[in-house]
């Protein structure tokens, strides 16, 4: 992962400023130049003989004082001058009033360039684990399009989705909240539920503000595309489709059930997953993404309710396979019930290929290979356990593994993917992949 330039580099902050990559440099000689010019041009239109006077100055300073302390002198004094006009002068336009926020501005410069010239990442997936995974790899790159799955039809986002008609905005919002700069801030807005008010209640800001916008601005893309200028995220959100889709599962016995909301709560073994309608047609942005793309990230996430229901549109899954992008899958921790239970890390990924349809969707998979010995009970209670890794079945169909300590642990033992750790993984991985 890109390192804090200040960790490296031990020099005075104003200094910062001559810090490779901020394209200011560039600016600071332009204005030298013209200051010089400009003032020489009104010396000689006075006739003031500046040439002369300036020589002749020149003369009796060398003469007089040694030429080197005259060099160091004039370089600190020039220096010093020239970054304190150039610093407060930025700050006067940008009106920094907060010394914090003076200081930060460089960093946040050198970032901000930096991370523009990242990998090109393309994330598929949806709730909680495509947003846990943004909030990584946006220290990464600036170059990132979340895919998002439009299949959801609970809670605050199936409601809108009946009453309004548009496209559920929940996974939508948690994505755009992740890729904020104001992470925190933004988070909170977003996540805020209403606890009262009649038609309020239970609906969350997030969800209300994009569906105000998706009236305003005529499709959801566009109420995503404006929503995110003004919350200047990093990167962009995309729905998979614009079509109403709904999720369809046929179970072990043969029962077919309707509805992302639904499916979990049976307690029957999925085994196969379609939508309604059958053929749903790919947001062509998101086709163009995966094209251009150099990483493809599935995962992590509820597998049948986040992640396959986008490779169920065939425009999307040729497009991958197709695709020359470095392709990985990061597969889950623990079980979950009602999804994925007794499921193995190769039970996962066999399920991706098998609803995918097209091959070379996976190049290689990122397991968690540590967890601590006091997670919670909960866990047990509910028919949760951690993912078994038989890395030998995965190598068996032709996909490269590797093994890394992904998880962080709430106070209530609870264990979750790291962000920071997600985002170190993938990095190291596809700098090594280069290299092969």
């Amino acid at each position: 992962m890109l390192k804090n330039p200040w960790n490296k580099f031990r020099m005075p902050k104003d200094a910062g400023w001559l810090l490779p990559g901020l394209q200011i440099k560039r600016w600071f000689v332009l204005i030298i130049l013209g200051t010089f010019f400009s003032l020489l041009g009104v010396a000689i239109l006075f006739n003031l003989r500046p040439l002369y006077f300036i020589v002749g100055i020149i003369k009796y300073v060398a003469v007089t004082i040694h030429h080197e302390l005259i060099a160091v002198a004039l370089i600190i004094l020039g220096a010093y001058c020239f970054l304190k006009g150039w610093k407060n002068t930025n700050y006067s336009i940008l009106d920094l009033s907060q010394e914090r926020d003076r200081h930060a501005i460089l960093e946040v410069l050198y970032r901000r360039r930096k991370l523009n010239y990242g990998p090109k990442i393309v994330a598929i997936g949806g709730g909680t684990g495509l947003s846990t995974m943004l909030k990584g790899i946006k220290k990464i790159t600036n170059n990132i399009t979340a895919v998002v799955t439009v299949g959801d039809d609970g809670g605050s986002s199936g409601r809108l989705r009946e009453e309004m008609g548009v496209l559920p905005p929940g996974d939508i919002r948690n994505c755009i909240a992740a890729l904020a700069d104001d992470e925190d801030l933004v988070t909170k807005l977003f996540q805020y539920r209403f606890k009262t008010g009649e038609g309020l209640e239970g609906h969350s800001f997030g969800n209300l503000f994009l569906t105000a916008l998706c009236a305003i601005t005529g499709d959801m893309v566009r109420a995503v595309r404006e929503s995110s200028k003004v919350l200047s995220i990093r990167g962009r959100v995309l729905p998979s489709t614009l079509d109403d889709m709904r999720l369809v599962a046929e179970m072990a016995d043969g029962s077919i059930v309707k509805g992302e909301s639904i499916i979990p709560e049976t307690g029957k073994k999925i085994v196969r997953l379609f939508t309604e309608p059958k053929e749903c047609k790919a947001l062509p942005e998101v086709i163009d993404a995966i094209n251009h793309a150099d990483i493809i990230i599935l995962g992590p996430g509820s597998l049948f309710t986040s992640v396959i229901p986008n490779l169920l549109i065939k425009e999307i899954s040729h497009a991958i396979s197709n695709s020359k992008a470095k392709k990985v899958y990061i597969c889950n921790i623990m079980t979950q019930p009602g999804e994925t239970t007794d499921f193995t890390a190769s039970d996962h990924v066999k399920a991706i290929l098998e609803h995918a349809v097209y091959p070379n969707i996976i190049d290689t998979v990122i397991v968690n290979d540590a967890l601590p010995d006091d997670i919670s009970p909960d866990y047990k209670k509910s028919n949760s356990y951690p993912v078994v890794n038989d890395i030998e079945a995965i190598r068996k169909l032709g996909i490269n593994t590797v093994k890394t300590r992904l998880y962080e642990e709430n106070a209530d033992k609870y264990v979750r993917h790291s962000p920071r750790r997600l985002a170190r993984a993938i990095y190291y991985w596809y700098k090594k992949s280069q290299k092969k």
